[in-house]
């Protein structure tokens, strides 16, 4: 009888779903924990469970998930434990009445320790009948034991509160602005102007040498954005496509317009492990003639041009490619990093990879993977200064890029998406749809603090996605990118009057702002900062 116990536990395990229907329009607050970490014990579930009840750790590649509520959001969560194999990436895929699969979630379980994970889906319709299966990286079925599992559903209403809200606490700050005279007594009815000048947010776009003199491109770029990334221009094959003919003239050429607009910029890249985009001439070398080849590479880019990017993607695409590690050895990572940070120490130095957020079939790239990577070179003795996420999307999956960034939050670093963009496999409009879903959701996750698009603008368009036409016109996702930055994420003018105290209150986004105040023959006009931190901030002004 013990052993008939253990075969059907190991068979099929049955998740009691309650109805969802009793979720009020404010609903439950969004769970942002996220865990990197394998744990000796699991975690309590988050929600409670949320309409996951009476669960048991049981064993098996399967649970079902019965009348599911269409129009909804659903974030997952479980704690994940396997046997026998030490580490296995696997994923949690989601069958509707044997429809299509759908990924929702990613980790790497291990059999001496418990693994968080975490991602969810949408429902659009209605689902009587679920199945969650859990698959290796070959798509084969293997059974794990899953403890603290959650099923947290959300209106999309109440998914958009939880964005909002982030963004009120996280983007924008409380500001009160005291005027007096020089002998300190309060004024009252001053005419109070106030007008947001830059953003503290780093928001940008990939540019081309396109750009260079080209004073259409030029103005519609600085209109909308604070930082740059050239697209091409520093890489390798670019910059140096027979050995020994070094040129950047052209890189220098587009480092003049960002600083001449001041302008923040990141370094992209010092190396592509993917073999294509390597030049011919490296991809013959070996041994010590690579290497030689490698450290010069870094000391020539970065000492051309130290102290003038902020970061630096040092070796590009880690998780999928290992060009250079093939050749020399696991070693040859951590050295890249280490002659990055001595020849420009200042620059932060990011890892940098596609299909970490943008998906969760692609095994190669779970969260764990990146942690796991990153650590790899922090065990070497340097130190990595920001998680890098391309962005490179189909379908956006709203819960699966919130878990994913959940997750990698745990890590304690700065987290950009770097390449942001929309499949040209869809039209125009489904491009600007889909775009606008990803700018919101990772606008306001509290860990997200720079987002450059993949919208560069070349002579024969964009790589996937473009914002405009040839003549600078938007299209329909750059009416996307204007609505969000320029009216929705921007403070704009504000105008009023001081009170009784002497005072006027506005909550602004942070940033640089313009004051002028007016009273009676007497003006100022000043600027001040708002920066994060809790509480109101204050800023004087005498007349």
């Amino acid at each position: 009888m013990k052993y008939q116990r253990l075969i059907f536990l190991h068979i099929f395990v049955l998740f009691l779903v309650a109805p969802s229907s009793g979720a009020t329009e404010d609903g439950p607050s969004y769970d942002y924990s996220g865990y990197i970490e394998c744990k000796n014990d699991p975690e309590d579930p988050l929600y409670d469970g949320g309409i996951i009840v009476n669960q048991n750790q049981s064993v098996s590649s399967t649970f079902t998930l019965p009348n599911l509520s269409g129009n909804t959001i659903y974030s997952f969560s479980s704690w994940v434990k396997i046997n026998g194999s030490n580490a296995t990436a696997l994923k949690a895929s989601l069958t509707l009445d044997k429809s299509t699969d759908t990924c929702i979630g990613n980790v790497v379980a291990r059999n001496e320790c418990w693994s968080f994970l975490k991602g969810g889906f949408v429902l659009d319709s209605p689902a009587d009948h679920a199945i969650v299966y859990f698959l290796d990286s070959y798509g084969n079925r293997i059974n794990v034991t899953l403890a603290s599992a959650s099923l947290q559903p959300f209106t999309h209403q109440q998914w958009q509160n939880n964005q909002e809200n982030l963004i009120d606490k996280e983007r924008k700050r409380a500001m009160t602005i005291h005027v007096s005279d020089i002998n300190g007594n309060k004024i009252q009815g001053a005419h109070i102007a106030v007008q947001q000048t830059s953003r503290d947010f780093h928001f940008g776009s990939a540019i081309s040498k396109t750009i260079i003199g080209n004073l259409p491109y030029q103005k519609w770029f600085l209109e909308r954005f604070n930082a740059a990334v050239f697209e091409n221009e520093l890489k390798w094959c670019e910059t140096e496509p027979e050995q020994g003919s070094i040129n950047y003239t052209t890189p220098d050429l587009m480092l003049d317009f960002i600083r001449a607009n001041q302008i923040t910029v990141r370094g992209h890249n010092i190396f592509w492990e993917d073999p294509i985009y390597i030049p011919t001439w490296v991809q013959n070398l070996t041994g010590d003639a690579l290497n030689s080849a490698i450290k010069s590479r870094i000391q020539s880019l970065m000492s051309h041009y130290k102290n003038q990017f902020i970061q630096w993607d040092v070796s590009n695409e880690m998780l999928h490619f290992d060009f250079y590690e093939q050749r020399l050895g696991q070693n040859v990572s951590l050295e890249m990093f280490e002659i990055a940070h001595e020849t420009d120490p200042l620059a932060l130095l990011f890892m940098n990879d596609f299909n970490v957020v943008e998906t969760c079939s692609d095994l190669n790239s779970t969260a764990a993977a990146y942690a796991a990577r990153m650590k790899e070179v922090e065990d070497g003795g340097v130190t990595m200064d920001g998680v890098g996420l391309e962005g490179h999307f189909l379908t956006p999956n709203p819960p699966l890029i919130r878990g994913v960034l959940d997750q990698l939050a745990a890590l304690g670093l700065p987290i950009w998406l770097t390449e942001v963009d929309i499949s040209n496999t869809f039209d125009q409009e489904t491009q600007a749809k889909y775009l606008e879903m990803v700018l919101r959701e990772v606008y306001s996750h509290p860990s997200v603090n720079g987002i450059m698009l993949w919208t560069a603008m070349d002579s024969d368009g964009c790589y996937q996605m473009c914002l405009t036409d040839s003549k600078f016109h938007n299209l329909p996702a750059g009416d996307v990118v204007d609505k969000l930055l320029l009216k929705e994420w921007s403070t704009g003018m504000v105008n009023g009057q001081s009170d009784l105290d002497g005072t006027f209150s506005f909550d602004g986004f942070l940033g640089e702002y313009m004051v002028n105040v007016d009273f009676g023959n007497r003006t100022s006009n000043s600027t001040f900062f708002i920066s994060k931190g809790d509480g109101t901030a204050h800023f004087s002004i005498q007349l």
